[in-house]
């Protein structure tokens, strides 16, 4: 069973930045392709990055491409979302989540065994 802690969101203004951290345990982390989701008051949960267990592929929702960056730090058990030029759209509520195996279904919320708790990101105009 593998648990899932995220950390790092806050309010910030349009054009600022934020790490957001996802922190795992109870498991392999360096087994888990990882993802992020977000989910904004009143609308479906959807897909934001995901990283392969050995960083040798990273997808990106095409809303957030170029502005943000995911990364993995097996060592450290920890994936990240580097979040630049942040829009007042990106208001959302972050989720981190782990998967055995994605393949080719990445962006599927599905697809994903385990989730984290949320942490909000708030981007003011």
């Amino acid at each position: 069973q593998v648990q899932l802690v995220e950390s790092g969101g806050g309010s910030v203004q349009a054009g600022g930045s934020l790490r957001l951290s996802c922190a795992a345990s109870g498991g392999t982390f360096s087994r888990y392709d990882m993802a992020w989701f977000r989910q904004a008051p009143g609308k479906e949960r959807e897909f934001v990055a995901a990283i392969r267990r050995n960083s040798d592929g990273t997808y990106y929702t095409d809303s957030v491409k170029g502005r943000f960056t995911i990364s993995r730090d097996n060592a450290k058990n920890t994936v990240y979302l580097q979040m630049n030029s942040l829009k007042p759209e990106d208001t959302a509520n972050y989720y981190c989540a782990a998967a055995t195996w994605i393949g080719t279904w990445y962006s599927d919320r599905t697809e994903y065994d385990y989730w984290g708790q949320g942490t909000q990101v708030t981007v003011s105009s």
